[in-house]
C-alpha cells in the first residue's frame, strides 16, 4: 500500500521534531481518538471543550501509528512510547500539513460554499467526478478551521479531483480556509437566512460568502447562482475579485447553466440541464427541487473542471440522500409501513421551505398523514420571531395539516398556526421524541427538521430504534 504520508515528510511540512522511532509512515490523518485506524497519525488536537492530549492513549489503543503532539505537553504523556511528532502548536502544524498537501497534488479542485446546500452540492461533486478520475472529498461537513486543513492532510498525492466544503458562521472565516484550498472552481450554492443573529442583513452573509473569491487561482472560475438576489451584488465583488470567468446557474433565462424543466416525484426527479449548449435529461435518485438546482451546479462544475459531463449526469441516478439531509427509511408498523425523512442535521429559512416542499410532493399510503416535526432554527438573533412565524403561511401553502414541535422558538409558529392544523408542542426534544414514537401510524410520512443544536437526531434514533425496516416482503431485521 502506498503511504499518504512518509515520516519525512510530515517532518517537513509542520517543521516538526521526531520523538522516538518513527515509522516510514502513515496510512491516514486523525483527529478523533474513537476512530482513529490502524497506520493513522493522530493529531492531538486542543480544541473549545476537549484537548485531544488528554486522549492519546485511547488512540495508540485503537492503532495510531503516530502522534502529533505539542511541546508543551510532552511531559505528560511521558508513558506513552509510541513515536510522536513534536511540535509548538498542533492545530497549525495541521493547517501546514494542508498545505503542503494542496501543493503537491495536480488536481482540480474545487470548492463550495453558500447558505444552504453545501454538503449536498459537495456529495454530489464526489458522486459526479468518480467515473472521470480519483476524487477526494471531505467525510460528514468538515468545512470549519480545523475540518478543512484535515481534508486537505488527507488528500493522496495522486488525486484527480479534490472537492472541498467551506462554511461560516462569522465575517473573516472563510477567507484563511479558501486560502488553503485554492480551488480552480468556487461554488456559492446561494445565499439566504442562516446565521442571520450574526450578521444584520442579507447583504452582509453574501460579503462573507463573497471571501471564497479571494482563494481562487489565477484564471480560475466562479459559479454563482442567477436566481439569488444577491447575484448582482455576489458578480461584482467577484469582479472587484480580480476572477475573469464568472459564470451562473439556476432556472434564470440569463443563467449559462441552466434549469430547463423539472419533473419532481416523491422519493425521485428528473432534471432537463442545459450545460455547454446541449441539454441533458438528468435521472435524479432523490427527491426535491432544491436537489436539483444543486445538480445543476455540480454539473457545471464538472464541465468546468474538464470532466466528463454525460457520465456525471448519468451518476445521480444512483444519487441517494445523506443522514440528516433527507435520507429516507421505510419503517413497519401494524400491518403496513410509514415513511421517515431525515431532515435533522440543520435548519435555517430557506432549507425548511426546501423540506417542507420535500413533504408535500411526498405520498402518504391509505389513511396517512403528512406531518411536519420541526424544530428551533438557531442563530436567528433579534429575528427569531419573524423567521419562525413566517413558516405558518409556508405550511399552510404546502397543505400541511400535522404538525409537531418542539423548542422555545417554535412557540412563534405554534403561535401562527390556525385551528385547521393539528399541532402537538413539546417544550424538550426527548418530549417530542416520545409523543413521536407513540404517535406515529400507518400510511404517514414524518419528516423530521431542525438546527443541530436542537438534538433532533434523538427523534430519529428512537423511530428508528422502535420500529423495523420494512421491505414489500415485509419487516427487516
Amino acid at each position: 500500500m502506498t503511504l499518504l504520508w512518509t515520516s519525512e515528510d510530515l517532518i517537513a511540512a509542520m517543521a516538526g521534531r521526531p520523538f522516538g522511532t518513527l515509522p516510514a509512515g502513515v496510512n491516514g490523518i486523525s483527529i478523533d481518538s474513537r476512530t482513529v485506524a490502524p497506520g493513522d497519525a493522530f493529531f492531538a488536537i486542543k480544541g473549545d471543550r476537549v484537548d485531544g492530549h488528554n486522549f492519546a492513549s485511547l488512540a495508540v489503543a485503537n492503532g495510531a501509528e503516530l502522534l502529533v503532539v505539542s511541546e508543551a505537553k510532552l511531559p505528560a504523556l511521558g508513558r506513552l512510547v509510541t513515536p510522536m511528532i513534536v511540535v509548538d502548536d498542533v492545530l497549525e502544524a495541521l493547517r501546514l500539513l494542508g498545505i503542503a498537501a494542496r501543493a503537491r497534488t495536480g488536481a482540480r479542485i474545487i470548492a463550495v460554499t453558500g447558505s444552504v446546500g453545501k454538503t449536498t452540492t459537495k456529495e454530489m461533486l464526489r458522486l459526479a467526478l468518480s467515473p472521470s478520475g480519483r476524487v477526494h472529498a471531505a467525510v460528514a461537513s468538515f468545512n470549519n478551521h480545523w475540518g478543512v486543513p484535515v481534508t486537505l492532510a488527507r488528500m493522496p498525492a495522486d488525486t484527480e479531483y479534490g472537492v472541498f466544503e467551506i462554511g461560516m458562521n462569522h465575517p473573516g472565516e472563510i477567507t484563511p480556509l479558501v486560502h488553503q484550498v485554492r480551488p480552480h472552481v468556487a461554488i456559492i450554492t446561494t445565499i439566504a437566512a442562516a446565521h442571520l443573529g450574526n450578521f444584520h442583513n442579507l447583504k452582509e452573509i453574501a460579503a462573507a460568502k463573497a471571501e471564497i473569491f479571494d482563494g481562487v487561482e489565477p484564471g480560475g472560475h466562479v459559479l454563482l447562482n442567477r436566481d439569488n438576489a444577491q447575484f448582482g451584488f455576489l458578480e461584482k465583488a467577484a469582479q472587484t475579485a480580480g476572477i475573469v470567468h464568472i459564470h451562473s446557474f439556476g432556472q434564470h433565462a440569463k443563467a449559462e447553466y441552466r434549469m430547463a424543466e423539472y419533473d419532481g416525484g416523491s422519493e425521485r426527479s428528473t432534471l432537463w440541464a442545459t450545460i455547454g449548449g446541449e441539454t441533458l435529461e438528468v435521472e435524479i435518485g432523490a427527491p426535491g427541487r432544491h436537489i436539483a438546482e444543486n445538480a445543476v451546479a455540480a454539473l457545471a462544475a464538472v464541465s468546468l473542471s474538464g470532466a466528463d459531463v454525460h457520465k456525471a449526469a448519468a451518476a445521480f441516478a444512483t444519487l441517494s440522500a445523506v443522514k440528516g439531509r433527507g435520507a429516507r427509511h421505510r419503517l413497519a408498523i401494524g400491518h403496513g409501513s410509514f415513511t421517515l425523512i431525515d431532515e435533522s442535521y440543520n435548519a435555517n429559512p430557506a432549507s425548511m421551505r426546501a423540506a417542507i416542499a420535500v413533504l408535500a410532493a411526498s405520498v402518504p399510503q391509505g389513511q396517512g398523514r403528512r406531518i411536519a416535526v420541526l424544530g428551533d432554527m438557531l442563530e436567528m438573533g433579534e429575528f427569531a420571531a419573524k423567521v419562525h412565524g413566517e413558516l405558518a403561511s409556508v405550511l399552510l401553502a404546502a397543505g400541511i395539516e400535522h404538525v409537531w414541535l418542539a423548542g422555545p422558538e417554535m412557540a412563534a409558529l405554534k403561535n401562527e398556526l390556525p385551528d385547521s392544523v393539528s399541532v402537538a408542542y413539546h417544550d424538550t426534544t426527548d418530549a417530542l421524541a416520545a409523543f413521536a414514537a407513540a404517535s406515529v401510524g400507518e400510511g404517514d410520512v414524518v419528516m423530521v427538521k431542525s438546527s443541530l443544536g436542537l438534538g433532533f437526531g434523538k427523534i430519529i434514533a428512537t423511530l428508528l430504534d422502535m420500529y423495523p425496516a420494512f421491505s414489500d416482503t415485509g419487516r427487516l431485521n
